[in-house]
C-alpha cells in the first residue's frame, strides 16, 4: 500500500529532513493521543499532541506536549509572553491552522505561529507527532522537528500533584 504524502511530509521532504510516515487505525470516537500510542504500540510519552492556544498579548501560539498530559495554561502563558491564554475553540481549529481535530500537525499550518515543545521530547531519539491527516503520524527526531519549525523548548505540562 502506497502511503499518500501529507502536506507536513512534503515540507519535510523539501527540507531534506529524515522521518517516517506511520499509519494507524483511526477511532472516530477516540481521537486521543493515548489511543494513537496504543495503535502504534509505543509508550504514550513518545506520542506528542499539538495544541493551539490564544494569548492575551501575542495571539495564537502552538504547544506540543506528551500525549497523556494536560497543558498548563499558566506556564504556557508565561513562556509565550502572555499574561493569560486559553485553548482555542474547536470550531476555530480548521480556519486558523488548516487542520482538523485529531490531525493537527505542528508542521505546515496555514501560518507559522510561535511554537513551544515540552522538554521531555529530548529524552528520545524520535517522537511521534500528527502528520496532518487522521490515521497518520510522523516519527521524527525531536531535534529535526525543532529545527524545521523553529520551536522553543520549555516546560508546558502540569506538574504531578
Amino acid at each position: 500500500m502506497k502511503l499518500e504524502k501529507t502536506n507536513a511530509a512534503r515540507i519535510l521532504d523539501r527540507e531534506k529532513i529524515d522521518y517516517s510516515l506511520i499509519p494507524y487505525e483511526v477511532d472516530e470516537d477516540d481521537l486521543s493521543a493515548v489511543h494513537v500510542a496504543g495503535q502504534l504500540n509505543e509508550p504514550i510519552e513518545k506520542v506528542f499532541k499539538t495544541l493551539v492556544l490564544k494569548g492575551d498579548k501575542t495571539g495564537y501560539f502552538v504547544c506540543i506536549i506528551p500525549g497523556a498530559e494536560e497543558v498548563d495554561l499558566k506556564k504556557s502563558a508565561m513562556i509565550s509572553g502572555n499574561k493569560n491564554c486559553e485553548m482555542i475553540p474547536m470550531k476555530e481549529l480548521l480556519p486558523i491552522t488548516g487542520y482538523i481535530r485529531g490531525a493537527c500537525s505542528p508542521i505546515g499550518m496555514k501560518k507559522h505561529f510561535p511554537t513551544y515543545i515540552h522538554d521531555t521530547c529530548l529524552n528520545y531519539d524520535a517522537i511521534y507527532v500528527s502528520a496532518g491527516k487522521r490515521g497518520f503520524q510522523l516519527l521524527i527526531s525531536p531535534k529535526d522537528l525543532i529545527s524545521v519549525i523553529k520551536i522553543n523548548v520549555g516546560f508546558l505540562i502540569k506538574a504531578e500533584e
